[in-house]
């Protein structure tokens, strides 16, 4: 098929927001979308519309229309396919179908409509893949962010230990009656006006330049001259990497491994209703490396946060598909009689509504198992010795839970110190941080489309020098069987707008 441009429009034919694929003048575009209201027959459902040169197939979402201009020569199937695509879009980025939302939405919908359709032609991705690329989540970009925080950590503690020594050399100077050499031990006597620097609180602070004495230092004696006061906690950090440098010390930006203990930090949800819900997981995993499920813990949790009071007496409903045995706890204060019997979520009190603008946990789960069929990705490592001093690794991962989709995807391997490995062979990306002496091999995204992968990469190791390996990812699947599915009013049963954010992550997760 050749799909011509993309827009969202009105009824009258008023065009918001337009996107065109193939090379076009503006006066054509605008012929085309002009068109199309005189087109459409009053009283009769259709999807789609032709002339003499285009086909016109669209969509209604409420007030507007979803248009896709294509050739009359593409295949209608398709186009409709594509079409329910583009319409599945729009909700993503966009809370209600009114012209004003579509508008502040723009941009963001043109780079989730660029992702659909390159040069006329459909894109194999789905709603999940869209919305990673239009994020422009970059893992890069996560690694940089952890390098320098490392890298700043580490200025730190080296400028630290560097002004604990120099007040320890000028106390002991104190001591034998001695000028101190504090940095005036390189040849510019005692009237450099520089003396040892304490240590206040977790930062200190040391002269731009040590290797060239003040002007007013030079003029003035010692006896007259004050210490730089330090402390300065709102300093930039790269001042500290400078000044390493400047004394020969050879910062290097070292890679931060993305271990499965990472901390997590919660993110504030953009577009939430005023009845949100939030359900996290996290997995506590360990496996031997010969096999066998040693350890399976998952712990649930589903929130509740109220933005506005008319929304307070509610009932929550729930569907429970799971067959595991997974144990659901409510708060004190929920009514467990209608949780049993109906799988609401409500108060015992049904006068009294839910606080307002707090998160409150409604609901609770743990799930301890020994049965290796319940571990949602399989990480199988095999070393062996080649005979030259080393051993040739091959790690595969299995998913092994089709309905999860598992976001940054990242297995952390450990290697001996100062051994460089050779990969031969890689699904996804590898880093190597020879200062972490780790392997770090990462995957954007396993699903179904890619369930299984494989690492192979030769070093000059013991087959138990790789170990453990530590596995860490995210998903915006829940494991456990349990959705959502609507919220009603306590009074008359009728249905609330609510949003819902799945959370599932590994706490830890490692092949021991």
């Amino acid at each position: 098929m050749v799909l011509i441009a993309a827009a969202v429009c009105t009824k009258t034919g008023k065009t918001i927001v337009s996107r065109q694929f193939v090379e076009m003048t503006k006066a054509r575009i605008e012929g085309l979308l002009s068109a199309f209201p005189k087109l459409m027959s009053t009283g009769k459902q259709h999807t789609f519309v032709e002339t003499e040169s285009v086909r016109y197939v669209y969509q209604p979402l409420e007030k507007l229309y979803m248009l896709l201009i294509t050739t009359k020569a593409s295949n209608i199937l398709e186009d409709l396919e594509t079409l329910r695509l583009f319409s599945r879009v729009i909700p993503e980025y966009c809370r209600s179908m009114e012209e004003s939302e579509i508008s502040d939405n723009a941009f963001n919908l043109i780079f989730a409509f660029d992702e659909i359709v390159a040069l006329g032609y459909r894109e194999s991705v789905n709603l999940a893949q869209i919305r990673t690329f239009v994020e422009m989540d970059s893992h890069e970009e996560k690694v940089y962010q952890a390098v320098r925080q490392t890298q700043e950590r580490e200025a730190k503690n080296k400028m630290r230990e560097k002004a604990k020594e120099l007040h320890r050399q000028r106390m002991e100077a104190n001591k034998k009656g001695v000028k101190s050499p504090g940095f005036g031990g390189g040849g510019f006597g005692s009237n450099t006006g520089y003396s040892a620097a304490p240590v206040v609180g977790d930062s200190v602070s040391i002269p731009a330049d040590i290797n060239k004495p003040s002007f007013a230092a030079m003029q003035k004696p010692a006896a007259a001259t004050k210490a730089m006061k330090l402390g300065s906690k709102s300093r930039d950090v790269e001042s500290f990497v400078d000044q390493l440098k400047s004394e020969g010390e050879n910062v290097v930006a070292p890679v931060v491994t993305c271990a499965a203990s990472t901390l997590r930090v919660p993110v504030a949800i953009e577009n939430t209703e005023d009845v949100h819900l939030r359900q996290e997981e996290r997995l506590v995993l360990r496996v031997g490396r010969d096999g066998g499920l040693q350890n399976f813990e998952l712990y649930g949790l589903v929130t509740l946060r109220i933005a506005d009071e008319k929304s307070g007496r509610i009932r929550v409903q729930l569907e429970n598909k799971d067959t595991r045995g997974i144990q659901l706890q409510t708060h004190p204060n929920v009514d467990k009689e209608l949780f049993k019997s109906k799988s609401q979520v409500g108060l015992k009190n049904s006068a009294k509504p839910f606080p307002l603008r707090s998160d409150v946990g409604v609901l609770k789960w743990r799930f301890q198992t020994q049965d290796e069929s319940c571990i949602p990705l399989s990480i199988n490592c095999w070393p062996s010795e080649n005979g030259q001093g080393g051993c040739d690794v091959n790690i595969e991962y299995e998913l092994e839970h089709e309905k999860l989709e598992l976001n940054d995807v990242c297995i952390t391997i450990p290697l001996p110190i100062g051994i460089s490995p050779v990969v031969n062979e890689c699904d996804g990306e590898y880093i190597h941080d020879p200062r972490k002496n780790v392997l770090l091999w990462t995957l954007p995204i396993i699903d179904i489309s890619n369930r299984s992968g494989s690492l192979e990469f030769s070093a000059t190791a013991l087959p138990g020098d790789f170990f453990p390996l530590q596995i860490s990812f995210v998903s915006k699947k829940s494991y456990a069987d349990l959705t959502v599915t609507e919220v009603l009013q306590v009074d008359d049963d009728s249905p609330v707008k609510f949003s819902v954010d799945t959370d599932f992550f590994t706490e830890k997760y490692e092949i021991v």
